[in-house]
């Protein structure tokens, strides 16, 4: 998937901490809410992806890589995509990915909102 097919998504789960409106994690939440995306977080609401009640589209790493890691090992839910924020990558965590299979890109989901919101007018 790349950024435009990742917008086109429904129910986002947010890793990072989301309650501090110092971090990007924060941000990320509050501009998909506010644009109408269903948005969980993990890390400080939530302890883990599996804890989400609903189907998962994309999976937004904002978070340290080991933590992020470690979440990723223990997840088995299913999900269409991962978004990897600027800085949240590591070696390890993008063998471990690409060693599963799962379909993931590093970028920036603000950016995304800004360009591809799918409540923005063609």
């Amino acid at each position: 998937m790349d950024l435009k097919e990742i917008m086109q998504q429904n129910v986002y789960v947010v890793v990072g901490d989301t309650l501090n409106e110092e971090k990007y994690a924060y941000r990320i939440k509050n501009e998909l809410i506010n644009e109408g995306y269903k948005v969980y977080a993990v890390g400080k609401e939530l302890a883990s992806i599996n804890d989400v009640t609903e189907p998962i589209d994309i999976i937004d790493l904002c978070i340290h890589p080991a933590k992020g890691l470690k979440l990723m090992q223990e997840c088995n839910k299913e999900f269409k995509s991962i978004v990897i924020q600027p800085g949240a990558e590591s070696d390890e965590l993008l063998a471990y990915l690409k060693e599963k299979n799962y379909d993931f890109i590093e970028g920036c989901l603000l950016v995304g909102i800004r360009l591809y919101s799918k409540n923005k007018a063609e």
